[in-house]
């Protein structure tokens, strides 16, 4: 059964989507994101469950490469953990929406690994890379065995610096925005096809700022 499962994920391959419920309280974020279109969904995420360790080192330091696990400064200083948990599953409750007529139920896990987004140095000079890892599991909600094994992604994304961080801010495109979005796309596509996604830095997928003038 599970190998059917598995194979018809695979077979299936449309927009798909994933789920958190998270240890970090987050329940209640609010979605910020603009809807976005998708193609018709095979899967239906049923259930959630993101992990942001409170064993993942946070770094205030507004160097251009602070050490830690989590840099974020796209929200006011507060818990750097559950606003990282908040991005992830604004994101993923996204493309539960998209995907509520799905055929197959399934249950997403995540544990992150890494956020590590641009300082204030680095985002109003040269810019950078957005680092973001994670773990992902899929897997039977009625049963818990495991449709799709755990497989670490690394869902980087270009980090804007100067003046097109500060043009894409004036057009709402702020950190929290563009990292949402990619979430988005990253993880359709790793449940639409398994292993698809690879390492790299990398714009956003299908073109979203493709009308964005920065």
């Amino acid at each position: 059964m599970k190998q059917f499962r598995t194979g018809l994920i695979l077979a299936l391959g449309l927009g798909l989507s994933a789920c958190g419920a998270i240890d970090t309280a987050t329940r209640n974020a609010p979605m910020d994101m603009p809807q976005m279109a998708v193609s018709a969904p095979s899967v239906q995420v049923q259930s959630y469950n993101i992990k942001v360790s409170r064993g993942l080192r946070v770094s205030e330091a507004n160097l251009y490469y602070p050490m830690g696990d989590i840099v974020w400064r796209g929200e006011p200083m507060g818990d750097r953990h559950a606003q990282v948990a908040g991005i992830f599953e604004n994101s993923i409750k996204q493309v539960q929406q998209e995907t509520a007529e799905g055929a197959l139920p399934v249950a997403v896990e995540i544990e992150v690994l890494r956020f590590h987004a641009l300082t204030e140095k680095t985002r109003y000079t040269i810019g950078g890379v957005h680092s973001i890892e994670f773990n992902m599991t899929v897997l039977d909600p009625a049963t818990g065995a495991v449709l799709v094994p755990t497989r670490e992604i690394k869902a980087d994304l270009k980090g804007y610096g100067g003046s097109k961080a500060i043009a894409a801010e004036q057009q709402g495109l702020t950190q929290k925005v563009r990292i949402s979005r990619h979430l988005v796309n990253v993880v359709e596509q790793e449940l639409a096809a398994p292993g698809s996604v690879q390492p790299g830095v990398t714009e956003l997928v299908a073109g979203l700022e493709a009308n964005v003038k920065i």
